[in-house]
């Protein structure tokens, strides 16, 4: 499990008025229905997000999250997995009790990049068909953001967290877009060499990699629960920042 159920996602470090926010359901290309969480600032969007959840689906620390985005300044929506195996989630949102092993060992990389790619449309319906956007990640979300460097979607930059490069693949010898990689110090799921290992091969295909490791932090350090990595959540929201800043001024 990568965070206690009723966890939240700590503040960033600036913060303005949630104009939107709320639950609804997608429909992928292949004809899924899938929930979301769709939040939007009260003022014009230079950057959008994707937000992919860690292997729990679209639980409330993303329904949170999606609306700190916004806070910030970022029109977000948030994705669930698990629509072709476990349907859409009761209320939107998956509860304490969804089990979720065995539908992270149906998904498919296929099956939920076209998730992705929905979660996408449905952002430039919303937010401006010309609004670049930026997927961000976390667990085995931050492990397919990673993988949307090699720009088979239209994105302008990933990011994520704490994700293993097993399931990025070959797509690492393809990257191009601007990356960041945001890496718990003590993560006991994946070692950080493996991760720093993936960078390197990430620059070598030509990306720009922003490698960032927490010393000692734990896998889900971004984590209200975690009271004494506040410093590294707040370090970890100003790299994500920095990316769709530059991102927006068209760098």
């Amino acid at each position: 499990m990568c965070h206690d159920h009723d966890s939240r996602p700590p503040a960033p470090p600036r913060s303005g008025d949630v104009a939107e926010r709320g639950v609804l359901t997608l429909t992928s290309a292949d004809g899924t229905d899938f929930s979301a969480a769709y939040a939007a600032p009260a003022v014009p969007a230079g950057t959008g997000v994707v937000l992919l959840p860690d292997v729990r689906g679209l639980h409330p620390f993303y329904v949170a999250l999606a609306e700190q985005f916004a806070r910030a300044g970022l029109p977000t929506v948030a994705i669930d997995w698990f629509g072709r195996t476990a349907g859409v989630a009761e209320d939107g949102v998956r509860d304490a009790d969804f089990e979720w092993q065995p539908h992270v060992a149906a998904a498919t990389p296929e099956g939920m990049e076209a998730d992705i790619a929905a979660g996408l449309t449905y952002l430039r319906e919303r937010a401006g068909a010309d609004l670049p956007v930026v997927t961000v990640g976390f667990c085995l979300g931050g492990s397919l953001s990673w993988r949307q460097s090699r720009g088979d979607l239209d994105l302008a930059g990933c990011v994520g967290f704490y994700g293993k490069p097993s399931v990025v693949g070959d797509a690492a010898s393809r990257a191009h877009l601007p990356t960041v990689m945001l890496i718990a110090g003590a993560d006991r799921a994946t070692p950080v060499e493996e991760q720093l290992a993936l960078a390197e091969t990430m620059r070598n295909a030509g990306a720009d990699v922003d490698a960032v490791v927490y010393d000692g932090a734990p896998h889900s350090f971004f984590d209200r629960s975690f009271a004494e990595w506040d410093e590294a959540c707040r370090d970890a929201w100003e790299h994500v920042l920095a990316l769709t800043d530059r991102v927006a001024a068209g760098r």
